[in-house]
């Protein structure tokens, strides 16, 4: 005799860039962990795929930074998001959970606000950076909005959004475990030879902008460490697009796709230039000396200049509340001064021990705070709270229902 079981919980989620496709891939695990029957649909990259995720359309289509740089996209992002919102609509899911890519994601959150849909926004929009006010139209787009930083849940209440500190998942990254022996035995890179990383972004629009300085940079560097030997971490999304850039390039540069690959970079670097974000973290959870730089259109660069409200760019200096690395943006992003920094990295054993030394405080602010519901992951914690509001929706629409 079959068995009358109820049908599987469906999970909408959405990713738009390289970063959220690792969040989203550790979010599927830690919530199939506590129910296997989860179904995944929405919108992701190759890692939430692998899980079982088939995504809408491809991801690296929502991937655009820049107020100038979207302009060309804006027809596109549009029929998107109309795909998007049709897709939400006609499947009706358990839960929507938005991650990051507020540009996009926030669009498509005040579409569906009428469904009686409960919503999640995973990594807190970072309005305390800029464009504060537009903090007040928050309240009405999710049921719950999950933070990285530790700051940001009580700054989000002061203002009248609930927030809750989940934990940064660069803690799960891995970035502090990579092999350096092994990556050099595997690129056939001399064990003496000084290894610089250069992380560019995973946004086609941020590729073309910085590593012709990055090349620049390099013919410089090589004239006081001739055998410096450059590498670059990138998504598998833009590989082809980065190999084609960098064959002209002085040096020849390493370009890997694999995280743990990644990470075993990591481990044999002396120093690294990456642009803000994420990034930043890994390369400080990995011990890893840095300086953070990055160009954008200079019509972007003259807006952002005008609406910023903190200090720093970088995570690492805004967790720290100082700057311990340097910020080398737009008109400071030359080829001289990035390899001036690169060399002092690389040859001042005093600068780059500081950095390391003010990493270690700026990490450990970034755990979840403890519950006996889960391990203790920043992974874990999101999967709980997106567990308690989906059980909590469905035991409302339960309750409501006539007997």
């Amino acid at each position: 005799m079959p068995l009358n079981l109820p049908p599987p919980r469906v999970v909408w989620l959405l990713a738009g860039e390289a970063s959220g496709d690792v969040l989203g891939a550790r979010l599927m695990q830690a919530m199939h962990a506590i129910d296997p029957h989860l179904v995944f649909v929405g919108i992701g990259g190759p890692r939430m795929e692998a899980l079982g995720l088939s995504s809408l359309f491809p991801m690296q289509e929502l991937a655009v930074m820049g107020l100038v740089e979207i302009l060309p996209k804006l027809r596109r992002l549009s029929q998107r998001l109309n795909e998007t919102i049709n897709d939400i609509t006609l499947r009706q899911p358990d839960l929507i959970i938005t991650i990051d890519s507020p540009g996009f994601a926030l669009r498509v959150l005040k579409r569906i606000r009428h469904l009686d849909v409960p919503r999640i926004h995973y990594v807190g929009p970072q309005v305390w950076a800029w464009r504060e006010k537009r903090v007040h139209s928050f309240p009405d787009l999710w049921d719950e909005l999950l933070c990285l930083l530790p700051f940001e849940a009580e700054w989000f209440a002061e203002r009248g959004v609930s927030a809750r500190f989940v934990g940064h998942p660069v803690l799960q990254s891995g970035a502090d475990r990579g092999n350096a022996k092994r990556f050099r035995q595997r690129h056939n890179i001399a064990p003496d030879a000084p290894i610089v990383v250069l992380m560019p972004g995973s946004r086609r629009s941020e590729i073309p902008r910085l590593l012709p300085i990055y090349g620049k940079m390099l013919t410089l560097l090589r004239e006081r460490i001739p055998n410096i030997c450059p590498v670059i971490p990138i998504s598998p999304i833009v590989a082809a697009s980065v190999r084609e850039k960098v064959a002209k390039w002085p040096i020849q540069a390493h370009i890997i796709t694999d995280f743990h690959d990644k990470h075993d970079a990591f481990a044999a670097a002396g120093a690294a230039l990456t642009k803000s974000g994420t990034s930043t973290l890994e390369l400080a959870l990995a011990g890893v000396p840095m300086a953070v730089a990055y160009r954008v259109n200079p019509i972007t660069a003259a807006i952002a200049r005008r609406l910023i409200r903190v200090p720093y760019v970088a995570m690492v200096n805004l967790l720290a509340g100082k700057q311990i690395v340097p910020e080398l943006l737009q008109e400071k992003c030359r080829p001289r001064v990035l390899a001036d920094e690169v060399s002092t990295l690389l040859l001042d054993p005093e600068t780059a021990n500081a950095q390391r030394s003010a990493f270690k405080e700026i990490l450990s602010q970034l755990m979840p705070a403890p519950d006996s519901a889960h391990d203790g992951t920043p992974a874990a914690a999101a999967a709980t709270a997106a567990m308690r509001l989906l059980n909590e929706s469905q035991q409302r629409q339960a309750e409501q229902q006539p007997a």
